[in-house]
């Protein structure tokens, strides 16, 4: 089959479907990557096709902490999503017998799925339904309240507003691709099944959910072809002890300088040696004792730290207990402070900082605590001997080749 796998937003959601593609590729496939034009050398890297998205989410994330109002920042938000819409109408032109979305774009692959008359699946890298077993990722506190009708209440306003951000990019794309005015048919709730992308042993299927969703485990990143661990960073975890990583990802964007002194003075007062990931925030190592670096694949680098330190995005936080060492978790906004919960109601992290109450002191007591309690450790390493047995990848396979994808 010629399978289209449309993606939109940071190296975290695209970088777990260069694994499951890759995988897709080796079962026989054809596979495509609709993604922004940052991401080529990634796809392309781990020898998938790549078809263009417009969009630069870097600068959105920064435009969004410069905005003036929230309606500057709902403007910029929309503008972001209608170029979503122009790109998924190029890169179906291009062809596909079967679409897969994650849940963010999901409203516009259904749309794209009824106008090529083709079915969509949903590849989740998030928890999309709601549920009376927790309040969905993104959810506000101010609705619903406790328990599980709470919890109802708050992941169907979760629902709802994602649904509204991309409500004028689904009416530019029906028009775009020859369709009548929206229906309900154009709902990401009418894609059938869903697979989330993540362990359940980290989340598990809520027994409230539809049957057609299901908890399939992780879809690990492919390492790009060839690719070898730079010299220098071999050197840096040969000189002494493993490190700790910290790095904030696609978050943070223009806030380099003041991050890297702070993290600086929390290795220093922690009296740890770290290596510290550029990422967006374009962070740099300062010290004897730090190595800043680029990109590196997480899977390679993290069974050989101490522990993580970062922003608790799905991707990172599902590569940390992968690779069984003790995280802190600094999350800044969307899925991240529930994915930092369930770091440390999992026991592998000590209590979250918000990047909002991140400074050099809190960093350093997080770090000290993460590493001195021994239970961290114990149970990330227990955790990662279980994920390993897991194969997420396996039942988007066997349902693609079972011949109920088309």
């Amino acid at each position: 089959m010629r399978i289209l796998i449309i993606t939109a937003g940071s190296r975290g959601d695209v970088a777990p479907f260069t694994g499951l593609g890759r995988r897709l590729l080796d079962a026989g496939h054809q596979v495509a990557v609709a993604a922004h034009a940052s991401f080529t050398a990634l796809i392309d890297g781990c020898g998938l096709d790549y078809r263009p998205v417009p969009g630069d989410p870097q600068g959105l994330i920064r435009d969004w902490s410069q905005a003036a109002s929230r309606e500057e920042a709902q403007a910029l938000t929309r503008a972001y999503a209608d170029g979503l819409a122009d790109g998924v109408a190029e890169a179906v032109a291009g062809g596909a017998d079967l679409l897969l979305t994650p849940s963010g774009p999901a409203p516009l692959g259904r749309t794209a799925g009824e106008a090529l008359g083709i079915p969509v699946i949903g590849t989740y890298l998030v928890p999309a339904f709601a549920t009376g077993a927790f309040a969905l990722p993104n959810a506000r506190s101010t609705v619903g309240g406790p328990g599980p009708e709470g919890n109802l209440a708050a992941g169907r306003d979760v629902v709802r507003r994602a649904e509204g951000v991309f409500a004028g990019a689904v009416t530019r794309l029906r028009a775009h691709l020859g369709l009548p005015g929206a229906g309900a048919s154009s709902s990401s709730g009418d894609i059938r099944p869903v697979f989330h992308g993540f362990s359940p042993l980290v989340v598990p299927r809520p027994g409230d959910w539809p049957s057609w969703a299901e908890v399939s485990g992780y879809w690990w990143p492919a390492r790009p072809d060839g690719w070898q661990p730079p010299a220098e960073l071999v050197d840096f975890l040969e000189a002494g002890p493993p490190p700790v990583f910290i790095g904030f990802g696609s978050m943070a964007p223009g806030q380099g300088e003041r991050l890297s002194e702070l993290v600086a003075a929390a290795v220093r007062r922690a009296g740890v040696r770290a290596v510290v990931q550029a990422g967006w925030a374009e962070l740099s190592g300062w010290g004897d004792d730090v190595l800043a670096i680029g990109d590196v694949p997480h899977d390679w680098l993290f069974p050989r730290t101490a522990a993580v330190v970062h922003h608790a995005g799905a991707g990172t936080t599902g590569a940390g207990l992968r690779a069984g060492v003790p995280a802190v978790a600094v999350p800044v906004m969307a899925d991240q402070p529930f994915w930092a919960s369930r770091l440390y109601e999992l026991g592998v992290a000590p209590r979250p900082v918000p990047f909002q109450d991140l400074t050099a002191e809190a960093l350093r007591d997080a770090i000290t605590v993460c590493l001195s309690e021994p239970a961290h450790r114990r149970r990330a390493t227990e955790l990662a001997h279980r994920i390993a047995a897991e194969d997420g990848a396996a039942a988007v396979l066997t349902h693609i080749g079972s011949g109920d994808a088309g």
